[in-house]
């Protein structure tokens, strides 16, 4: 399966208009959610979809490099699409993901870094099991950068903060081997959409 982020980027006063018109929004793929920037890059609309594979995913992209309006988007508007693999041995994300709060980390890595990351976090997981429980996915990207974004799904900030606070003091995490392959991290907070 491949997965694809869009990242509709509104301004204060288009932004409450722009995420109906995103909650809505119809197309190939399986929307799998629709979150608002809460903490982090501002006024900013998060789909994730996913595609049985890279060609469907692949001509659903040009198709909309056709239309002339794409999701609606008007002037003082932006939107971009990301393509990922999911983790080798991570779970398929079939359905929407339940959860209040949602945390999107977005990791540069430095070249090469991929592979020990990868061995890093499968080793770490089921050691922080009940941490990693609230991961909905964690991807690589197909395009652009080196970089690896994972979405998590929590009931509150202060359960996320507890949760890091104890595996961190456990030194169960973060992954063995993990940062030190990044370059450049951000982090959004997202809320879901409807």
């Amino acid at each position: 399966m491949i997965y694809e982020l869009c990242r509709i980027q509104a301004s204060a006063l288009t932004f409450k208009s722009v995420a109906k018109r995103a909650l809505h929004a119809q197309g190939p793929g399986l929307l799998l959610g629709v979150w608002q920037s809460e903490i982090g890059a501002l006024f900013q609309i998060v789909l994730l979809r996913s595609w049985p594979n890279e060609a469907a995913q692949r001509e659903a992209h040009e198709q909309r490099l056709l239309v002339a309006d794409g999701m609606g988007i008007r002037p003082g508007e932006s939107i971009s699409y990301e393509c990922f693999s999911k983790f080798p041995f991570l779970p398929e994300v079939t359905s929407p993901p339940q959860g209040k709060v949602f945390e999107l980390r977005t990791y540069y890595l430095r070249p090469g870094g991929l592979t020990p990351t990868l061995k890093g976090w499968e080793k770490a997981l089921k050691p922080a099991q009940e941490y990693t429980s609230h991961l909905v996915i964690n991807m690589y990207a197909s395009d652009g950068l080196d970089r690896i974004i994972h979405l998590w799904s929590f009931d509150s900030l202060e359960q996320r903060a507890e949760l890091r606070a104890k595996y961190y003091a456990l030194n169960l995490w973060p992954p063995e081997g993990g940062p030190e392959q990044i370059v450049y991290a951000s982090n959004t907070i997202l809320m879901p959409i409807g």
